[in-house]
């Protein structure tokens, strides 16, 4: 189980401090999947990050009791002065894995060919998000956290993409920041919408998607 509970991120600006998340709640299970709802700038991938660990709150706790994903969002979890094939290799290191075995996965699955021996700074957004991922399917995590990432790329991409989590790892929980309407109806159970940093859990759906269309 993941436990969000009052979560605050403050951030300091010249005007004094932003509060992007604002003392939001929720719990999720095994194999449950939640859609992330709201605005940009509403918090979602502050949150997301809070959630993963990669930030720290200014307030609150999150208590995890299974493995997550890194947020996928466009490029998340890559080095960009480092290549491909050196992301790879660091990601088999923290996670004990083969890196043959990671690396095979990684090059089926993101078909960047020779692109792997390159620097990903010099990667399009969509290689990117191709190459993080390809990385996070190549570890088996309890979560896999998403930010929108399967709207790039092509048909096939996105085919392979919804068969590796979707169908393949459906017995994995799941946080998704999502815009579209009919993947939030189709692959989660409940939805958080959030508002200028404030969140509110939905168990259904129609509810959320309406509430969200009239933000």
């Amino acid at each position: 189980m993941i436990e969000v509970k009052g979560v605050t991120k403050d951030y300091p600006t010249e005007h004094g401090a932003h509060r992007a998340i604002d003392n939001v709640s929720f719990t999720l299970a095994r194999g449950e999947k939640i859609a992330l709802l709201g605005l940009n700038g509403a918090g979602k991938s502050t949150l997301i990050r809070v959630m993963c660990g990669v930030e720290l709150p200014t307030k609150g706790t999150v208590k995890r009791e299974m493995s997550l994903s890194w947020p996928l969002a466009l490029g998340g979890g890559i080095h960009s002065n480092l290549t491909g094939n050196d992301n790879i290799r660091f990601i088999a290191r923290i996670y004990n894995r083969p890196f043959d075995e990671v690396r095979a996965f990684v090059e089926d699955f993101a078909e960047l060919g020779k692109f792997l021996s390159e620097q990903v700074k010099t990667y399009s957004s969509g290689m990117r998000a191709r190459l993080a991922f390809g990385l996070s399917l190549a570890i088996d995590f309890d979560c896999y956290v998403v930010d929108e990432v399967i709207s790039v790329g092509d048909q096939r991409f996105h085919r392979r993409s919804n068969e590796e989590l979707f169908e393949k790892r459906k017995d994995r929980a799941l946080v998704m920041a999502s815009h579209d309407a009919w993947v939030v109806k189709e692959r989660c159970s409940k939805a958080l919408v959030l508002h200028r940093g404030r969140g509110k859990l939905f168990e259904d759906l129609d509810l959320a998607l309406d509430i969200y269309r009239d933000l």
